[in-house]
């Protein structure tokens, strides 16, 4: 089970290498500096990452899929799952403001990808898709499946953290903890990667949303409420007031 883990992250990390490295083949064809990528290059690596990974995972079997969820007719989940996106909003920006001594690795470069043309299809789409097919499809369904006796949130956790480094940037490791922690919940409960796909991507959307609303690479919840401290507590309690009846009803229409 763990060296099954153990292969899942390193492919996962391997494939970002292949992405990066047919763009810098690409590079070197057109007579370019192979490994001096602009933002479009940055972002059709990441695309290509992104398509590779989903691809390799599914048709391999290493994230298995069934077509059966959708006969549940999962659709006020998937309602609930995109309340609950919003609902992490500000409670997520505000939790975020005690990490702010975490150096922000790519932060400058997921936010000149985000502005391109296709940003939104690659943030937005693609690159959820692929990191719940390997993260909860893939290891959170190993985990789950280990015959040692390991608890489910035991499993959800160590999935979480995982999700977590993956990011390669600790600015972004807290709030990828704490929503690995709910898409992990997600799958446990659905056993079903729908729910988890639909949250990650209303979550990316509105990270994009809200980086094309307050470009600032490091603008806090405070300030984009004009610096009141009344205002981000009124805020993060609205959110709760969204996120916890939204999490609420998700409990009652997902399986165990």
């Amino acid at each position: 089970m763990i060296k099954k883990v153990i292969f899942y992250v390193f492919m996962f990390f391997i494939i970002q290498y292949v992405a990066m490295g047919l763009v810098a083949g690409g590079n070197m064809i057109l007579g370019r500096a192979a490994w001096s990528m602009n933002t479009t290059e940055l972002l059709i690596s990441q695309g290509l990452f992104s398509v590779i990974c989903i691809a390799m995972f599914l048709v391999l079997r290493w994230a298995p899929v069934s077509p059966r969820y959708w006969g549940t007719r999962p659709f006020s989940v998937i309602i609930w799952c995109v309340i609950a996106a919003i609902g992490t909003l500000a409670p997520s920006m505000w939790l975020q403001s005690f990490f702010d001594f975490l150096p922000d690795i790519n932060g400058e470069n997921l936010l000149d990808i985000m502005k391109q043309r296709w940003g939104y299809v690659v943030v937005g789409i693609l690159t959820p898709w692929a990191e719940e097919v390997v993260f909860r499809g893939a290891i959170l369904h190993t985990l789950l499946q280990s015959k040692r006796g390991m608890g489910r949130w035991t499993a959800i956790t160590i999935s979480a953290i995982l999700f977590a480094i993956a990011h390669m940037n600790p600015a972004q490791m807290p709030h990828a903890f704490l929503i690995g922690l709910l898409l992990g919940w997600l799958y446990e409960r659905s056993h079903s990667l729908i729910p988890c796909v639909v949250l990650h991507c209303s979550n990316n959307t509105i990270a994009y949303l809200m980086t094309a609303a307050y470009p600032a690479p490091d603008i806090t919840l405070r300030q984009i409420l004009g610096g009141s401290a009344q205002a981000e507590w009124m805020s993060v309690g609205f959110s709760l007031l969204i996120l916890i009846p939204a999490l609420y009803q998700l409990s009652l229409r997902l399986r165990r």
